[in-house]
């Protein structure tokens, strides 16, 4: 594959370097194979590894051999809780997050994203928690809570209500995890749009607890759009230069819907775009 490569860092020693990685939902309806490929032609800091049911997501051994011959790292593993995967590794999804964080450490990486719980997995929901805490305390992984949305009915805009758009969560006990409280979070700004929620304001509840960002943008239409950032209407620039002032020490992965690409060159192109983006606005304020 050839493509433009986005020019790396030259960062001075004392400047904190915040990883960029590349989901591999990103490159869908491609395999995971091709979002190291791309990562390493593009020059990315790494790769998040969606679980789901590409078979080689699914298989440690064969992303070990992935990431060493692109020489590319797992930054993070996506636990397998889309409703499309809830037949991924196991039908219970307590024993999924559970492997998803012996791959994380099997693999190097060192986070696993986890969606909160839908209502009708009751066990899991009582019991979530509490097994966040001791995967933690017992390997060592961030396992960082995403941010979700509400379900609204297509083509309708219901009022606010606190900040937040009124609809039917899908999440228990509630699609924002900071409602709840965790020892880590990811931050997707998607997610935000879709929910009606104040990004600035979730990143500043998330405080030094956020580990993890997916970036993307969103115009606030009642669905998960993913578009590059700078394509919608979310402050994902603002997002960025806070990180970088902050000093954040996790990454932040572009997780963004390439699926209209007519082919691998222009699906680069979109995410050479973004990464761009990305580097630009995550540099120290001082550059």
């Amino acid at each position: 594959m050839t493509s433009e490569r986005v020019p790396e860092r030259t960062d001075e020693p004392h400047e904190k370097h915040i990883p960029v990685g590349l989901s591999s939902a990103s490159v869908w309806p491609q395999p995971a194979r091709a979002a190291f490929e791309m990562a390493a032609d593009l020059g990315f800091d790494g790769v998040e590894v969606m679980v789901w049911a590409d078979a080689v997501s699914q298989d440690v051994a064969a992303l070990h051999r992935l990431a060493d011959r692109h020489g590319v790292p797992i930054l993070a593993v996506h636990a397998p809780c889309l409703l499309i995967t809830q037949r991924v590794w196991s039908p219970e999804p307590e024993e999924r997050l559970r492997r998803s964080v012996v791959a994380a450490s099997d693999l190097g990486a060192s986070t696993v994203v986890v969606h909160p719980p839908f209502r009708w997995q009751r066990r899991y929901a009582e019991r979530f928690s509490d097994l966040v805490a001791e995967l933690e305390e017992a390997s060592g992984i961030r396992v960082a809570v995403e941010n979700m949305f509400p379900v609204r009915p297509p083509n309708t805009w219901k009022r606010l209500r606190g900040g937040k758009a009124s609809g039917l969560s899908a999440f228990k006990p509630s699609p924002d995890p900071t409602d709840v409280g965790y020892n880590n979070y990811t931050l997707d700004l998607s997610h935000a749009a879709a929910a009606h929620v104040d990004a600035i304001e979730l990143l500043k509840r998330m405080e030094d607890r956020l580990a993890h960002v997916h970036l993307a943008d969103g115009t606030g239409a009642p669905r998960d759009e993913h578009l590059l950032p700078g394509q919608g209407t979310q402050p994902c620039a603002q997002v960025c230069e806070a990180l970088a002032a902050d000093g954040f020490d996790g990454s932040v992965v572009l997780e963004i819907n390439t699926r209209k690409a007519r082919s691998p060159k222009q699906r680069a192109a979109l995410l050479a775009e973004a990464l761009l983006f990305a580097r630009l606005h995550l540099e120290p304020a001082a550059s």
